[in-house]
């Protein structure tokens, strides 16, 4: 099996013994608390989901990240994962060798970060580096914002998980893909990062990626997203539906991914593909415009960079797509690269806007764009969305 980013699998929960004595000490400890994003990250470091990582970035590893797309020992890794000290904490109270005990905004104890660094970030260099941009209407600068201008790095140990209430038989930690992947004889796997529901162009390049490999995992992203996005509840009930009617049973598996979006593009394609090594996923799939948003990245930008990495040192295979559509000339799915010369009057193409205005009037997209079932579901939440507007 395909083995994790840096070669091991890290484990960041304590012991049983461990626990109990952190929880005692913690009551002594100054505290930070998280945000959504940073609850994420905790957990999935914590779970070698974000192997070599043993915990928040130090400062070395911030800035080469930033500036050279890898870790400060050289291993590739794109975007920061940053912890954050909040309005009102003072980075004299946080010092390097000290225990800080982490809590959820509601208060739950949830990890101990043993300190080796705290350190100013440089929030417009992070985000013309890491983003492409520094314009404000970016959610990626907007979160930058909402966050204090000093980072804590350090190694931490997590004792308790967060408590969800969804989606609990989908949330395999990277140990538990390897043991599925296994158990079911599947040797390379492909995986599917979507925040989107799945609509017939997604279907006919996961398909399509089927042919090349033994089985598929759709890997959602139920973590932090934007306002505007499909809530994560109705599109895994679009995921069940699709996965049950269209696609063949002993060769797919769905499970979550729990982190939050940043909105990267190109380098958030490249997190997504070592976290997925780090699950036991041989492939990724990486299509149009892979975790952007607007117009801030170039259609196919994230497969470029892709290519600014040596031969393997990624360690994952990334298949890249066109855009897909539905050709009426060769009645279809198709991609410029196998379908016949036509123009757009020939190819069934919905933007994402245009598929909200249509839901949020009650109106079906048409079954070129996406499976009757799942067209009922997105309308049944935009009229319920609808009445609880009118009704609020």
């Amino acid at each position: 099996m395909i083995a994790p980013h840096g070669g091991r699998l890290v484990q960041r929960f304590a012991s049983d013994e461990e626990r109990d004595q952190l929880i005692a000490a913690a009551a002594d400890m100054p505290r930070l608390m998280l945000n959504e994003r940073e609850a994420a990250d905790l957990d999935m470091i914590a779970s070698g989901a974000m192997s070599p990582l043993e915990g928040f970035m130090v400062e070395d590893d911030y800035r080469s990240v930033c500036d050279r797309k890898r870790l400060a020992k050289g291993l590739a890794w794109p975007l920061p994962v940053t912890l954050a000290l909040k309005d009102g904490d003072e980075p004299a109270g946080f010092e390097p060798g000290n225990r800080v005990a982490l809590h959820l905004a509601d208060g739950t104890l949830v990890g101990i970060i043993d300190i080796a660094d705290v350190y100013k970030a440089d929030k417009v260099h992070e985000a013309e580096k890491c983003l492409m941009t520094a314009d404000e209407a970016h959610p990626g600068v907007q979160y930058l914002n909402t966050v204090g201008d000093h980072y804590v790095g350090g190694e931490v140990t997590v004792l308790a998980r967060p408590e969800h209430k969804r989606f609990n038989r989908y949330r395999l930690d990277p140990k538990e893909t390897r043991v599925l992947f296994k158990t079911k004889g599947w040797h390379t796997i492909v995986a599917f990062q979507t925040r989107n529901p799945i609509h017939r162009a997604h279907e006919y390049l996961t398909k399509c990626a089927l042919e090349i490999v033994d089985a598929l995992l759709i890997h959602p992203l139920v973590g932090e997203t934007k306002s505007d996005d499909i809530p994560a509840d109705v599109r895994m009930k679009c995921y069940e539906t699709l996965l049950e009617n269209y696609y063949a049973d002993d060769r797919v598996a769905l499970a979550v991914y729990p982190q939050a979006m940043r909105y990267a593009g190109p380098r958030e394609a490249i997190l997504h593909a070592l976290i997925r090594k780090n699950y036991g996923i041989t492939h990724i799939i990486i299509g149009r415009d892979h975790a952007g948003v607007g117009d801030y990245y170039g259609t196919y930008d994230a497969q470029s960079m892709f290519n600014e990495f040596e031969p393997g040192e990624l360690g994952i295979t990334p298949l890249n797509f066109e855009h897909a559509f539905w050709c009426k000339k060769s009645g279809a799915m198709a991609s410029t690269k196998t379908g016949p010369e036509a123009g757009p009057e020939d190819r069934v193409f919905l933007s994402g806007t245009k598929v909200r205005e249509m839901l949020a009037a009650g109106e079906y997209p048409p079954v070129e764009f996406t499976r009757p079932e799942v067209a009922e579901i997105l309308v049944q939440h935009y009229a319920s969305a609808d009445k609880t507007e009118v009704n609020a």
